[in-house]
């Protein structure tokens, strides 16, 4: 545990000593992506390839990565950075002026190291092959020098492997909040280190870099076998092991379509004789069936397997909060009971109160539908979820999954206990729906996830353009994402590595915006990770049928980024020379103010910013196809200004037409290529 101004180098440099003391025990034949080894100064430990990637002896290399990178020894600073840097007038606002990168350790981190065209548990140099903490520290000085300041990791916590999606099954399954995931511990530092060892060391390296750590947290699910079940079996929803097979979401015949689960609708949902039959599906836990019983079995290394086989029972799977969601129930996870008692605005539609608690569309979503008894045992595990890392590893912030479904009571408590640990702790709210975006900073988020990732893509029918131009407006600082881990990738979309580059570029100066780029974006990955969101199965297919994660989604499989990509420096370069042209109108990107917004027809859009006699113009085509060329009245905020003076600071293509914005008649000529950004300076 980190007290509040402990030196965390201590753990780094136990870790190089370790390094160091095996150096020249296996082989120098361990492979890395090339691009992990831009901070190396000592390129004698690296042997090339022309295959972009680098021969190394492990020991050596990630010795030189922290000595290069991570250890100084003047190195006095506190963890989290909130210790020593500016605090905000909003505790976590530091979020509106970060640029992001989601991670999934698993994934980012994973190299077929030994070269057999596969992913090994154990590979030739006796080494797991998927993603650890030591080898995501190998990609924060790339991150760096594309102007990443935030690194956001999907859930790192122990997860559930029973009834698993895929191959390796889903982080957001969590089994246990408060222990990490073993499969992240890397076997290079063997048992000399535990793998809340080199988190902690992880985290210490993104601080010494100046780079904040955000974690996700699932508090209104669990894994469909938590371990909380052995003392909590009361926590949770069950039926009958034996009728599992006729579980399904219940589909309210009144409705032709998915719903929200306002109180107008509930009254036919509850009358619904699909739903009824669903609730009556619901059985008491097995600790109120039979204490003495459920006391001899709670140890079993299956909990759930000697509840199925000793009681006839099981967790009942999660579903959509939609009505008529056509989304299957989840199979790996369960929801939380947050209520000991039935929901106050619907109990009035049961027939009777003495029934088991149940699992609906009400008793799930408690933001809206609260009850008397708050399950106030598991609120005080939940709001200490967060504590929990702030005081073991110093983490800086996090997103709470589905927090818009929690009871207001209960994420006021999750979300005021964390900032009394560390006044300037961020929180990102997944709330897609623009119209919330004042609610969500009323309850103390700092920035929204937003809708980006549906609207950036959609090009022709003009819903790019009207994100872009009404970001500016919203109260709450939005993800500038063209994609996430639930939905497709941008390169594998209409426009390809075009459009990638574009978006990725016109993203860092969307006014109001948070510029988030998802792992594997930055080398053009097609392969999406989950088909969550505006997805299709057809976008499984996007890899060739020669490549070894053909039809494979890294949520659940073991899956390696293409960083061999034959492009894959573009996105960091681009992103390393916007950075200062970023950092420069940050003061007036952030607010979202003295900007304006000039655009034409549905693929054009512009922003023009203004200071201190300067203007920054940014101008982007989102046509994947066609260029785009107008001679357009001069806006208002370049009135008096010789467009022939404009310097042309960055364009993701520039192929020598017109570079003058100067147009006949003191009008402004506009001549982009297809997709295509350009960013002047008068």
């Amino acid at each position: 545990m980190y007290n509040e101004f402990e030196r965390m180098s201590d753990m780094l440099k136990k870790i190089n000593r370790h390094l160091k003391s095996k150096i020249g025990k296996t082989t120098p034949n361990y492979s890395i992506p090339d691009l992990w080894t831009e901070s190396i100064s000592d390129k004698d430990l690296l042997t090339y390839t022309n295959e972009g990637e680098a021969l190394v002896d492990p020991y050596a290399f990630y010795s030189a990565l922290i000595e290069t990178n991570f250890i100084d020894n003047e190195f006095k600073t506190a963890t989290p950075i909130s210790k020593r840097k500016q605090h905000y007038e909003v505790g976590g606002d530091w979020l509106k002026e970060s640029v992001i990168y989601s991670s999934m350790v698993r994934t980012s981190g994973a190299w077929d190291n030994d070269r057999n065209g596969q992913l090994d548990e154990k590979n030739a140099f006796g080494f797991k092959e998927t993603g650890t903490f030591l080898k995501m520290m190998a990609l924060l000085p790339t991150l760096k020098r594309m102007g990443i300041d935030t690194v956001y990791m999907l859930p790192i916590m122990h997860y559930s492997k029973k009834h698993k999606k895929g191959d390796l099954g889903s982080p957001y399954g969590v089994n246990d909040f408060f222990k990490l995931d073993d499969a992240l511990k890397d076997d290079i530092l063997s048992d000399a280190f535990t793998v809340e060892d080199e988190f902690k060391a992880f985290v210490d390296a993104a601080h010494t870099l100046g780079l904040r750590v955000v974690i996700d947290i699932i508090p209104r699910t669990n894994g469909i076998d938590s371990d909380l079940i052995r003392k909590h079996p009361e926590w949770f929803y069950w039926i009958k092991a034996s009728e599992k097979k006729h579980y399904k979401t219940p589909w309210v015949s009144a409705f032709k379509e998915a719903k929200a689960p306002i109180p107008k609708r509930m009254e036919t949902v509850y009358n619904d004789k699909d739903v009824k039959r669903h609730i009556d599906m619901f059985e008491y836990n097995p600790k109120e069936q039979d204490p003495e019983l459920f006391d001899t079995i709670k140890d079993s290394d299956d909990i759930l397997d000697a509840i199925a086989e000793n009681f006839d029972l099981t967790t009942a799977p999660a579903f959509s909060d939609n009505i008529n969601d056509p989304q299957p129930p989840w199979s790996d996870v369960t929801f939380f009971r947050m209520y000991l008692d039935h929901p106050k605005e619907t109990r009035k539609y049961l027939n009777t109160l003495n029934r088991p608690p149940y699992m609906l569309y009400d008793t799930i979503k408690s933001n809206l539908y609260e009850g008397d008894v708050p399950n106030e045992a598991l609120w005080k595990v939940l709001e200490d979820v967060v504590p929990y890392f702030q005081r073991n590893y110093g983490i800086d912030g996090a997103r709470i999954d589905m927090g818009h479904a929690l009871p207001r009571p209960l994420l006021d408590r999750i979300i005021g206990k964390a900032r009394k640990q560390d006044p300037d702790f961020g929180f990102i709210a997944e709330e897609l729906d623009m119209d919330f975006a004042m609610d969500a900073r009323e309850k103390g988020y700092n920035i929204i996830v937003g809708n980006g990732f549906m609207m950036q893509h959609r090009l022709f029918e003009g819903k790019a353009q009207k994100f872009y131009r009404e970001a500016k407006d919203l109260y709450a600082p939005i993800l500038a994402a063209s994609e996430t881990h639930d939905t497709p990738r941008i390169a594998s979309r209409h426009g390809g590595r075009r459009l990638s580059v574009a978006l990725t570029s016109l993203n860092l100066f969307m006014p109001r915006g948070v510029p988030f780029i998802n792992a594997g974006q930055e080398v053009f990955e097609v392969q999406p990770m989950n088909l969550g969101l505006d997805a299709t199965e057809a976008d499984r297919k996007h890899l060739s049928l020669h490549d070894p994660y053909y039809n494979k989604l890294a949520l659940f499989d073991p899956y390696e980024l293409h960083y061999k990509e034959v492009g894959r420096h573009v996105i960091p370069a681009s992103m390393h020379t916007l950075m200062p042209i970023r950092e420069k109108w940050l003061d007036k990107i952030i607010p979202g103010e003295d900007v304006t917004v000039i655009e034409e027809g549905v693929t054009f859009i512009g922003y023009i910013y203004k200071k201190a006699g300067k203007r920054l113009i940014v101008l982007a085509n989102l046509n994947p196809d066609f260029h785009f060329e107008s001679v357009m009245e001069k806006p208002k905020d370049l009135y008096g200004l010789d467009l022939t003076k404009t310097t042309l600071l960055y364009s993701t293509h520039f192929q020598g037409k017109p570079l003058s914005l100067q147009g006949e008649n003191g009008r402004m000529h506009v001549w982009l290529d297809a997709n295509e950004v350009r960013i002047y300076e008068i």
